[in-house]
């Protein structure tokens, strides 16, 4: 979603990213730019700083005996990565992540691998108990640079109503 600049004072502008509840539409679909591409450096400390200690994610020469004779990007970069291209679109306004599902990994990554996403607007609804809320839930695809997929997932979120996200208040 391209910024929206919001006046908070004289001659004062800050800009806000995300969607109102009421910007959602089934069926819509938001390509996130730019791509990222994953270099060996952030895979090593991502897989490192998780404790996850699998020699396929940062040993070469254990990587060269296995299927993909490299190092793979771990799982947990390439879903973070994906997820963190769509927030400046989706939920940046977000009020709180209501949960993750049917996360799929069709194709392994790489170093040097780029990454592009997409998400699709699955489902919309307003809050039976916040009246000034929602909840939407998105389909999210992370594709490489020659176009496989190489993730999915959905993501279910709380999303505010026009005027009533934190960027709405302008004493933060």
């Amino acid at each position: 979603m391209v910024a929206v600049a919001k006046e908070v004072g004289p001659n004062r502008y800050r800009e806000s990213y995300g969607r109102y509840l009421e910007d959602f539409k089934t069926g819509d679909v938001y390509e996130h730019r730019p791509g990222r591409t994953i270099s060996e450096t952030d895979n090593s400390w991502f897989t490192l700083l998780t404790m996850n200690q699998h020699p396929l994610h940062f040993d070469v020469e254990y990587a060269a005996k296995s299927e993909f004779a490299k190092p793979l990007v771990n799982s947990c970069l390439t879903l973070s990565i994906v997820a963190g291209m769509s927030v400046s679109d989706v939920s940046q306004k977000t009020i709180a992540n209501l949960g993750w599902d049917t996360v799929r990994m069709p194709a392994p990554v790489f170093n040097g691998d780029t990454l592009y996403a997409e998400s699709e607007v699955l489902r919309i609804r307003e809050s039976k108990s916040r009246p000034t809320q929602g909840i939407v839930s998105i389909k999210t695809i992370g594709k490489n640079q020659k176009g496989v997929e190489v993730i999915s997932f959905e993501r279910t979120m709380l999303i505010p109503k026009r005027g009533h996200a934190v960027d709405d208040k302008a004493d933060y």
